[in-house]
Formats: C-alpha cells, structure tokens, sequence
C-alpha cells in the first residue's frame, strides 16, 4: 500500500463503530474527519441519535464537526446506488445491502427530526444541560444563566468593595500584601482552588509550610548562635575587619547584628552569610587575606552559614503561614459571597457548570437516573481534543462511562468509548488541561474495559495530511533526546503528500547591537531606537513577504502565485515583535488581518464613536467634542478646532453653534442626534451615526477596512449591553469603559489577508506558508499563580518563599518548560509546503530556546547554507525537497511576459458613483413655523424631542402611572408642563384610534420619489393607522402658533407630510392614503389634503 492508502487504513481501523478506541493522533492526521466518520458508522449501524454524545473543546469545533456530518449525511441523499455505496466503502462498510443503503439516504433527516438530536456539543454546554434537566437534585435556579467573563469579572469587584466596608479586619489581612493589579490575580488563584478553601487545618498548613508554631526571631537566633559566645561573634567581626574593603563591610554588619534586636539582627546576618538567592555565600568569603591569618574563621563561617539558611527558610515559612492564614480567611468571605450573589441572581460561571454536574453525578445511583431521564440513555460517548480536558472533566466522563459497564452481558450491541487527541498538543494548561490525565485516562479506560471483557483498542495515527517532508523531517529532529520531555514518547511522522514540494528556512538571527543607537531626547524615553532586533527582523519579515506576493511568486506543485491569505505569521505572545510586524506588513501595503484579539475600546474607530457619544450624553464634555471634531466622523482641522476653542466664551458647543454658519452640516448632524440621544437606544444611536450620518463610510475611509471589527464589535456589545441592562446612554458609556473588552477575532484564510496571531490562538489552523519569528527564550516566572497547592492545600505564594512553596514553583517552572517545547510543535506543525523560522534578541545559554532546537535540527538534517533575506546579515539554512528553483523563481517586478495587455487595462479606470444620499422628508426645505413663533429654537426642538418621547411611552403606560414615568423620563424642572400637554392628547376622545392597541409607532419608511426627482427618502413616521380600505400617517408637531386652515401650515411641514404620502402611495398603491397633523398644544388632528401636499412637496429644495 501506498502512504495515502496506509493512512486511510488507520482512519478507517479506528472508526470501527463496534470498538472502543484510544486514538493517538498525530498533527495534521485527520482526527476530525475520523471522529465524524464514526459518528456516521455508528448512524449507519442502526444506533439512534439521540444515544450519541460527542464532546468538543470548543464551540467552533462542535460546529464544525456538525457541519461536516450534516454535509456527508446530506449529500448520501441524492447520490445513486453506485456512488453511494462507494462512499460508504471509503468508510469501511462494505457487503451494503440495498435497505442499508435506504437507510443511508434518512440518516440525514433522522439526526434532524429525532428529539434531543446528535449531541455534539463542548462540555460546558452538556454540562449546563444536564443542570436544566435536573435543577433541583443540583440545587440550582431552573432559569439559571451562564455568567460572562465581563459579569464574573464585575461581580468580583462588587463583593470586594462590599467586604472592604463591611469586614475591614478580612481585608486589611490581605491589602498589606497587595499592588496593582495583584488583586484580580488572587482571586482568580481563589476560584481555581475554590473547593481547597474548606475550613483552615492549622495544623496540616503549618506542617506543609515546615512552621512551627510559637517560634520567634529570637528562638531562631539562639537556635543560629548556639555554641557561640558573644566573645566568639567579636572574635570574627575583628578578624574580618582586618581583611579588604569587601570583608570589612561585612565586618560592620556582624557588629551592628549584635547590638540590635533578633530581627534585625537576623536581616544583617542574612545579608552577610548568604547571597540574595538565598544561597550561602561562596568564592571570596573570605577572602584570603582573612584566611591566611585567622585559619579558623572559613570552619566558622561554614557554621554560620548553614545555620543561616535553615533560619531564613524558617522565617519565610513562618511568613508563608501568615499569609496562609490571611488568605484562608479571605477566600472563606469571598466565595461565601460569591456564591450567595449568584445564587441570588440565579447565573453561574463556567467552573460551576463542571463542578455541579460532577457533584450531581457522583451522588449514589444519579448517574444511572441522569442518564435514563437523557433520552433512555447514552450509548457511545466520544470526546474530541482530548488533551485538553481538564482532570475535573475527565470525571464527568469517567462518571458517564462507568454506567456503561452495567448490565453489560445483556446487551446486544456493546457501549463504546471513542477518545482521541494528542498529548504533544496540550498547550491549555491556563485552562485546566493536564497531559498526564491523557495517558492515565488511557490506562484507566483499558482496565474498567478489561473487567468486563472487553478491549480498548489503542490506534495511532502517524501520516499528516498536511505538511510536507521536510516540515515532517525538522519536527522529529527537534524532539528528539531531552527535547521529548512532556511530549510522552517518540515522535514520528510520516507524509501523505511524500511528493510535495516543500521547504524549511533558518534565517540568520538578529543580535543586539553592542553599541545601541541612542534616541533623541524629544522621542518617549520607552521608543525603540531603528537598530532594535526586533524592529529590524520585523521590516526583514514584512518585506520579504510584500515581495513574495509582488513578484506572484509562485508555490512549487500548486501553480498559484503566492496571496496573503498564503501566510500565517505565530508569535509566542503579543508584545513588541508582534505589533512591529503587523506595522511593517501595512508599511509595505500588504493585506494584512491585524490583531487576533482586539481590545475594543482602544480601537480608533471606537474611540472616535465613544468621544461623540460622550459628547451626546454630556453637551459640557469639550474634550470629548473636540476629539469627535477632529475624527473621520466630522473632519475639522488642528486650526478649525483653534478658532473655535480659543477665546469662547462658554463651552465648545456652545461656541460651535454660535459658527454653525461656518458648519452646517456638522452642527445639523450633532443638533439631530442630541435630540434623539435621549429617547434612542445606544445601538439605535449608533446606528443613527454610522448610516443615516455615513459614518461607518467616512472612518473606514481614513483608518482602512481592519477599523470594521472594531464597529461591529462596539455595535455588538451595545446590544449585549441592552439585553442585561436598561438601555440608557450614559450606562452604557460607563459599562463599556468599565473593563478591557477583548475580542477573539476569526482569522479566515478565506479573507486573503496576512494573520498575524499567537501559537495559542492558530491551534487547528494551517497555512502553505508559515513564519516564527518569535523564538527567543520566554521567562519561566511569567504569569506565575499567587494561589498555589502545597499537599493539596492552597498558600499564598510571595516573591520569596520558604522551600516547600519554592519546591511547587520548581515543579511548575518545569511544567511551563515542558509546555512551552508543546508550544512549538503546534507552531511548526502549522505549515503545510514552506516554514520559515527566524530570530531576534538574545539566544538562551541553556540552549533551550525554540531559534537554537530548530537550528540543531536542521544541521542533523544535512541543510544547505544559503544567502539571508534583505536586510539581515549572516548565513540562513535551507532544507528542501521537489522545490523546483525553476518553478519558484519569482518574476521580475511588473513583468508582463508575452502576453499583451488588453486595452482596458491601460484605460483608468472611472471612480465608482457615490450612492445618493438619504434625504429626510422633514429636511425639503421651507419655513417649520408660522411667523411669530418667537421661541427659541434650541428650546423648542427640545421641548418637541421631549413631547414625542412622552406620546411614544406612556401610551402603553396605566393612567394612574404615566405622571410617574413622565418624571424620570423627563428629568427635567419643566417636566409638569410638557406631561400635562401630552396628557391633553392623549385624553382626546377625537384622538382615541391614533393610539390604539393595533396602530403603528414610529414607524420608518423609505421611498425613491419621481417628484424629488427620483431622489430616496428615508423617514420616521410618528403614528401609521392601517385598515383594508384606507391609510393614515399621523405627525406630532408641538409648534406654539397654529394654523387655522390646512392651507396655512408652514411649507415645511406640507412637503415632509406631502413626501409621506408619495411614499406610502408606492408602499400600498390599493389603498386610499392620508396624511394629517396632531398640535399637540391644542389636541387638535388637522388633515391635510392631497393637493396642497403634492404641490408643496414639488415646490421641495433638498438639503
């Protein structure tokens, strides 16, 4: 058998519905397609849907395997005989016979219709399923929420703000040992060790921590003295003295120490036996001065220091304690409160979802009764990405299959266990995941199996589907020998595509420049200066790939030029390499996705729409005016924005208005929206800016197309804010400036746009072409937890602790370096054809850095030196394999070839049209007041803002609460008059049908108008009265003077009413339409007829 046939093989042996399976699985082997090929054996035996569950680690990929089954299920519908059982045969079921394949053909429709359907879903979601099914065995709200992030996150600060007022001594324990951003660190230690925090064992802490109680400093400085004298302390100091300058300063320390307290005296002495690390102090102590003339004193110091370290770790245990008991205390206030708020508000967080349901299903006999009630039962559980689920996962799971093995011997069929990962791809331990719990799962599987006679088949799958040899043949050089080391075992690949053209580069890394280059002294004393090494890799990186996709290089054995969406740059973390790479590639114009993950508000489109929605909601914010002023949304230059700043008298807008002459259409805009600011929804508000007002084109139009993630985010989470809070302005403002709002954003090869990610976040991606240039050695001590597990009870680690903490954090630093080689298999594993691995900084002594693993690599394997890209300076390695230099050579800049252009290339081409603007019926021009009026308008446009609100609201409002709801809507001295005018109207008896049950509020309406020569409206109608013969459109106006005939409406007012009908005549062409006005001063409707209204509206002017 050839590769492709070998490994279709060992997909098709580990999909045998019958078996339980353990599946090994290699990157880039297809574990996905094998799991949904058994999900569909399993379908085709006869097994009902609804007796799956298949677990996931994600959302994205439950839905991706449901689409790929759905996609196969679906296309066996429509396939002939023939085809189909081809298909199947690919599979492994063969001898089908002609009900096997009708069978085939109602799968899709069966795993549709059948209630409770395939359960393909992640574990939090079966786990939130199972808490709805069964609330009250779980002791949960039956309407209980999933809590966000953001709540979670919120909620916190609330109980400690409430535990800082209400329990001080509690807090005041943990504050003296708190800065920063310490605090949301601890807690999130506290939540993740939740379940250690029962009660404090005094007792089992102080014997894990090496404490005993009652001892003082001065029991440890006996305890370091004994068998000294003073007389001998004496003895030394002087001796020492009599050494060099370094000896004497020791000298004086042993003096000081005896004259002080124990504590003192202690810190002194740690200082002069021991270095900062808490070693004792070695070389040239003392020095040999010392030595030669008092050879007693090395045997001494020896003594000292010994002692002196047993007494350091004392001290630090007996801190370590404190602390321990502080924490304790804390963590019992904090998660008695947490808990009781959310039970309160019935929502629980995603460690609530696994921990009840493993509580739920760990009572006597639950889980045989959950599963029952679960449709009559599970009979094939199969769980995805299976190194990454966490131990308290692996429960559930285990809890699920141990109901399998009873009444085993009377079932026809046999339950089955499908499991597949790959230990070498557990990069998640932040979230819980253990790789240990992968082969300890494994062996405990294999033995509950082997009780009841059955077999865990154990498959491995080697063959990649998708990187080339020489990407294959680096990856097993890199781990090999100690490199292994928390990957489990040997690694080995083999390539499908054993044919395909593939290429592995080691570019020469960039050092730090020994005489760095100073910056000015006006540049930020944090700016990095040109000859930075990452500044200088990240323009080699940008470079070279702009000029791969100029020059339409081309992929050997693809016969396509090189795109954007080819590359697929993964950095380690996202600090400076990251973001000068993502400049660089924008520099040289290349198409490039941004950020993976964007945070919100520091997003410029966000700021500018934030600053303009500050501004809205409070007309005395200059600031914020002024930085709306300067956005995209209004364009004013740095010397509009002086002339109308320096020397006003009153605030910005104030002075705007005053020149509104200079700016109309930007104090038009910003008039409009502060009256509907108070009355519209921030979406609606938004939504008001970004398209009646063209902002979304305006910003897109200066900050590039990357600024849309970042509206339609901010459009997203003031939906969100919406659907949890009440929808006001300045609530929303304050929510979302509230917290760092980051959002995974989906990187899309699909988009043809350079992504540019971390390792972490491209897990389950691939690329032809990928770049590392992150592989300098990351800092062990990064993002170290301050809650720690000593023998399974939780301590506060400090910066120094005693050895049984230091033990742990050894033991973790450990783990990191083991996930951190885990790290980079997935990123070398990435690349299909082409990997390039490149450097910048400073290389690791210990070798352990990813730049110096892939260099061995590649040496043992036989690379060729090669010339470096532009820009670098040195020698780059090169393995390859079919990658035809022929084929790959890039073509000159603007060659055309042989071929001639046709003649429209060398035509420019015209600029697309803009697309006409909305016109708004109530803006054609014409007076909007009778003369007289004599109000002032921004008083009166007011006053009207705040009429419509009221005939919109309290309509639907009891009588008896309307004066009520007026007040807070209003919030306004004057509320009382405007109430009882809306009041008037509404208690019309004439006016009774404009605001029944069935009648239309605020309703928007749209319409190309031939007598505006075909120019589009776009309008809001206040009330629209519809019956089967007859239309009505009903506009509120609160104007003071009013007309006594229709004939003697202001013009305005005939054209927005005239442009309405037009409109409505197009909307319902069978029906009889009407327009007419209610003077809510008087409470008085006015219709007004046909003809005047058309004439008006033909007389129109739009502005």
């Amino acid at each position: 058998m050839n590769a492709i046939e070998k490994a279709s093989a060992a997909q098709v042996q580990a999909a045998i519905p019958v078996n339980s399976t353990w599946v090994s699985a290699n990157a880039g082997s297809g574990k996905t397609r094998v799991l949904t090929n058994r999900v569909a054996r399993l379908l085709l035996a006869g097994c009902p849907p609804q007796k799956i569950l298949c677990l996931t680690y994600t959302k994205a990929a439950a839905a991706e395997m449901q689409n790929r089954l759905f996609g196969s299920l679906g296309a066996w519908v429509m396939k002939p005989d023939a085809e189909l059982r081809a298909e199947l045969e690919t599979l492994g079921e063969v001898d089908l016979d002609a009900d096997q394949l009708r069978l085939a053909r109602t799968l899709f429709a069966r795993a549709l219709e059948t209630p409770g359907g395939l359960k393909i879903q992640t574990i939090h979601s079966f786990c939130a399923g199972i808490l709805r099914r069964f609330p009250l065995e779980a002791g949960v709200s039956p309407q209980f929420v999933e809590m966000e992030e953001r709540q979670a996150k919120q909620l916190r600060a609330e109980i400690l703000e409430e535990i800082a007022i209400e329990n001080g001594a509690v807090f005041d324990g943990i504050a003296w040992h708190l800065s920063g951003d310490d605090t949301e660190v601890l807690l999130d230690g506290i939540l993740k060790l939740r379940a250690s925090f029962e009660g404090f064992d005094e007792v089992a802490v102080a014997a894990a921590l090496g404490h005993e109680n009652g001892v003082t400093d001065q029991n440890i400085l006996t305890a370091v003295m004994q068998g000294l004298s003073d007389g001998d302390i004496d003895r030394l100091a002087k001796a020492m003295a009599a050494g060099t300058a370094t000896d004497q300063k020791h000298s004086v320390k042993i003096y000081q120490g005896m004259k002080v307290d124990a504590s003192a005296a202690l810190d002194l002495y740690e200082t002069v036996f021991l270095i900062a690390s808490g070693e004792p102090r070695k070389g040239s102590f003392p020095t040999n001065m010392v030595k030669d003339a008092n050879p007693w004193v090395p045997d001494m110091l020896d003594v000292l220091k010994d002692r002196m370290v047993i007494a350091r770790d004392q001290r630090l245990a007996r801190v370590a304690f404190e602390r321990a008991r502080a924490l304790h205390d804390f963590a019992s206030e904090f998660l008695g409160r947490y808990d009781r708020r959310k039970a309160l508000l019935g929502k629980l967080d995603f460690e609530d979802l696994i921990e009840k349901t493993r509580a739920l299903l760990g009572r006597s006999n639950m889980a045989a009764w959950v599963l029952y009630r679960l449709d009559g039962g599970i009979d094939h559980i199969l769980v995805d990405e299976a190194q990454d689920t966490s131990p308290a996962q692996w429960d559930i799971v285990r809890i699920l299959a141990e109901e399998f093995h009873a009444g085993v011997e009377e079932r026809e069929t046999p339950r089955t266990v499908f499991v597949v990962g790959d230990e070498k791809q557990s990069i998640y331990s932040f979230q819980g995941a253990d790789p240990k719990a992968f082969a300890e799962m494994r062996a405990l599987f294999a033995d509950r199996l082997s009780q009841v006679a059955q077999t865990l088949h154990q498959t491995e799958l080697l063959y990649s589907f998708r990187s080339a040899a020489p990407v294959l043949a680096v990856v097993d050089k890199v781990f090999t020998g100690d490199a292994r080391e928390g990957l489990q075992g040997e690694i080995l690949h083999r390539a499908v595509k054993s044919e395909l053209p593939g290429k592995v580069e080691l570019w020469p890394f960039v050092e730090k420049p020994e005489k760095p280059e100073e910056n000015p002294w006006y540049m930020p004393v944090d700016s990095r200066t040109p000859d930075d090494p990452r500044l200088v890799l990240a323009e080699a990186v940008a470079a070279r790939v702009a000029e791969l996709i100029e020059t339409r290089h081309e992929l050997p054995g693809t016969g396509q030029a090189v795109s954007a969406g080819d590359f697929l740059i993964l950095v380690q973390s996202r600090g400076p390499l990251f973001h000068a790479i993502i400049k660089g590639l924008k520099a040289h114009g290349v198409n490039v996705a941004g950020a993976d993950r964007l945070k919100i508000v520091e997003e410029m489109a966000v700021k500018d729409l934030l600053a303009l929605l500050q501004f809205l909601a409070t007309p005395e914010d200059d600031l914020s005016l002024a930085a709306a002023l300067r956005s995209p949304l209004f364009g004013l230059s740095e010397r509009d924005l002086y002339k109308l700043a320096q020397g006003r008298k009153g605030t910005l807008w104030q002075s705007l208005w005053t020149h509104r002459e200079d700016w109309p259409e930007v104090v038009g805009m910003l008039d409009k929206l502060q009256g509907q600011a108070d009355f519209l929804r921030p979406y609606d508000l938004l939504e008001q800016v970004l398209t009646a007002h063209d902002g979304r084109r305006r910003l897109v139009a200066r900050l590039g197309h990357e600024a849309e993630d970042g509206i339609d985010e901010l459009l997203t989470q003031s939906l969100h804010y919406e659907s949890v809070e009440a929808p006001l302005l300045t609530g929303f403002l304050g929510w979302i400036s509230s917290d760092d709002v980051v959002v995974k954003r989906q990187m899309d090869a699909a988009s043809d746009r350079v992504r540019v990610m971390t390792v972490h976040g491209a897990k389950g991606l691939e690329a032809p072409i990928v770049i590392l240039p992150h592989t300098t050695k990351r800092a062990e001590g990064a993002h170290a937890p301050q809650v720690v597990s000593v023998n399974d009870l939780p301590v506060w680690r400090a910066g120094t602790s005693p050895k049984a903490i230091a033990t742990v954090e050894e033991s973790r630093k450990q783990l990191v370096r083991e996930e951190t080689r885990r790290l980079l298999y997935v990123a070398l594993t990435r690349a299909e054809q082409w990997l390039i691995v490149c450097g910048a900084g400073s290389l690791s002594k210990d070798g352990e850095s990813w730049y110096q693993r892939v260099e061995a690599a590649m040496q043992a394997c036989g690379a060729a030196a090669s010339s470096p890209p532009d820009g670098l300076t040195g020698e780059s390695l090169v393995l390859e394999h079919c990658w035809s230099s022929e084929s790959a050579e890039p073509q000159a800049k603007g060659a055309a070839g042989s071929v001639a252009l046709p003649e429209y290339m060398l035509v420019t081409a015209p600029l697309p049209e803009r697309a006409a603007k909305m016109l708004s019926p109530s803006q054609l021009g014409g007076a909007h007041a009778l003369a007289g009026e004599g109000e002032d308008e921004q008083a009166a446009m007011k006053r009207g803002n705040q009429i419509h609100l009221l005939l919109e609201v309290l309509p639907d409002i009891p009588q008896e609460d309307r004066a009520d709801a007026a007040k807070r809507l209003l919030d306004a001295d004057d509320w009382q008059a405007v109430f009882n005018e809306v009041q008037a109207v509404l208690d019309a008896p004439e006016l009774a049908k404009v605001f029944a049950q069935d009648v239309l509020v605020e309703v928007p309406v749209t319409a190309e108008l031939a007598d505006l020569n075909g120019a589009r409206i776009l309008g809001r109608i206040d009330r629209l009265v519809i019956s089967d013969t007859e239309v009505l459109a009903i506009d509120f106006k609160s104007n003071r003077q009013i007309p006594n005939t229709a004939g003697e409406t202001p013009e305005a007012i005939l054209r927005q009413m005239g442009a309405y009908r037009a409109a409505l005549t197009q909307i319902y062409p069978d029906r009889t339409v009407k327009v007419a006005i209610i003077w809510t001063y008087r409470a008085k409707m006015m219709e007004l007829p046909e003809k005047i209204t058309t004439e008006a509206l033909l007389r129109a002017s739009p502005s």
